[in-house]
């Protein structure tokens, strides 16, 4: 079976990610249409290859991905062989598994499925895409013999596809708004729920500063806890070329640091992931080694700059926290004043008024609101509808290529455009952009 046709296979799996609306019902304790009995009959069938290596388990509202590849940068400089699973993906699936940093190859992502559906015929429950893909990159790592993988939660913790990992260390990077009916205390519900990637032995590294939320974590019985702002942070953020400076503390002392991503938050961040990887080892991480790792972190989708005449920004920020953080970061690198280009889409279930207000749109601005190629896209009437409301200009345009085209028809000398609003938006404003290279 070649990739073409592993991917075919693999779409006629239930979706969540592309079909579900992830709807949580996190008071009850479990989000609908997914449970780990379907995962564990598959890993099982593989002959459970996650139990080959030592994981890192990552999750969090928001600054995962970025917390997963400077972890894995970070190992990596170390002289350590890494696998690491994130999701989702911008543009192809292959970037969801890599070694070293380097995504897999077709060939190799081709037999990755073939196995899969070898060994998932049969099986009852069927297993998910999330799942075949979650237990296709365990598999993978089994097979190329990683030192370590660092694996990144798709949903919540508890009840996600990647919880039948043990991880030696367990992170949660911050706790916000996302899938939960924000219904009395749904922060309690959603940390509870993040919270269950912590397994008896695993150390805590905790980026959530609230400490309202410290007993729920505490109540899952992790060996040990690690809180930021208490046992690791970062201070002293400045802009520099490509990226910012901090300084970061934890086990050692780390200042001067040059992060390659660029936001203040991305300082806290370089901060998980130092602690991690520190409580992994039990030994502080040499500052070359931080140096090394974090100057080259690169993240596509999280505020990326694809383009420097026009700016273009791409951001899948699809939550109010990422959105302020886009906000704060556009202020610091472009300025408070001026007018902005957002091309802003998302997916069913989100507020865009919620995100449109957090994103900072003024009547400066100018909205062009579309929407993506998903079955879960908000129409792109409904985000005109909220920019409107907001008393900046809008029009509406789709699909996310003609957006984007009409973003850089009207664009005016050194004023930003900014993509925004989902990995979907995000994906295919990079793939039209790729095009044109």
């Amino acid at each position: 079976m070649d990739l073409q046709e592993g991917l075919s296979w693999l779409s006629q799996r239930i979706n969540f990610e592309a079909r579900a609306s992830a709807r949580a019902d996190i008071s009850a304790g479990k989000i609908e249409g997914l449970s780990l009995d379907a995962m564990n009959a598959l890993v099982d069938a593989l002959g459970n290859p996650h139990h080959n290596y030592p994981v890192i388990h990552v999750t969090g509202t928001n600054g995962k991905g970025s917390t997963v590849q400077m972890i894995t940068e970070i190992l990596v400089a170390m002289g350590l062989h890494v696998g690491s699973f994130t999701s989702p993906h911008v543009t192809s699936v292959n970037e969801r598994f890599r070694t070293n940093g380097e995504q897999i190859t077709d060939e190799e992502l081709a037999r990755v499925i073939t196995d899969l559906r070898m060994f998932s015929d049969g099986l009852d429950p069927q297993p998910s895409y999330f799942e075949l893909l979650s237990a296709g990159a365990l598999q993978w790592f089994s097979d190329i013999a990683v030192d370590i993988a660092v694996v990144e939660v798709g949903l919540l913790g508890r009840f996600d596809a990647t919880n039948v990992v043990d991880g030696q260390v367990a992170v949660v990077t911050s706790i916000g708004t996302d899938h939960t009916d924000r219904q009395g205390d749904f922060r309690k519900r959603i940390a509870s729920e993040k919270a269950g990637i912590i397994k008896p032995n695993s150390t805590l590294i905790l980026g959530e500063p609230d400490p309202e939320l410290y007993s729920v974590f505490e109540a899952e019985g992790p060996a040990a806890i690690k809180w930021v702002r208490r046992d690791f942070g970062s201070t002293n953020h400045r802009l520099a070329v490509g990226g910012s400076m901090v300084d970061v503390f934890a086990r050692e002392r780390y200042e001067d640091v040059f992060v390659s991503l660029l936001g203040e938050h991305q300082g806290q961040n370089a901060a998980v992931a130092i602690a991690t990887v520190e409580e992994f080892f039990d030994r502080p991480v040499p500052a070359d080694v931080v140096e090394e790792a974090l100057g080259k972190v690169h993240l596509p989708g999280r505020f990326e700059v694809v383009s420097a005449d026009p700016l273009i920004v791409l951001d899948a920020a699809h939550t109010p926290e990422a959105a302020e953080a886009v906000a704060a970061t556009l202020r610091e690198h472009i300025g408070a004043g001026g007018s902005r280009v957002f091309v802003i889409g998302m997916l069913a279930g989100r507020d865009p008024a919620e995100i449109i207000e957090a994103l900072g749109v003024t009547s400066a601005d100018f909205v062009i609101a579309t929407a993506p190629d998903s079955e879960r896209a908000m129409p792109a009437a409904d985000v005109a509808a909220a920019a409107t409301a907001a008393g900046t200009s809008v029009e509406v345009a789709t699909p996310v290529a003609e957006a984007l085209d009409r973003a850089q028809s009207i664009v005016e000398d050194e004023e930003p455009i900014l993509v925004v609003g989902s990995f979907y938006v995000v994906g295919e404003a990079r793939t039209a952009l790729m095009s044109l290279q």
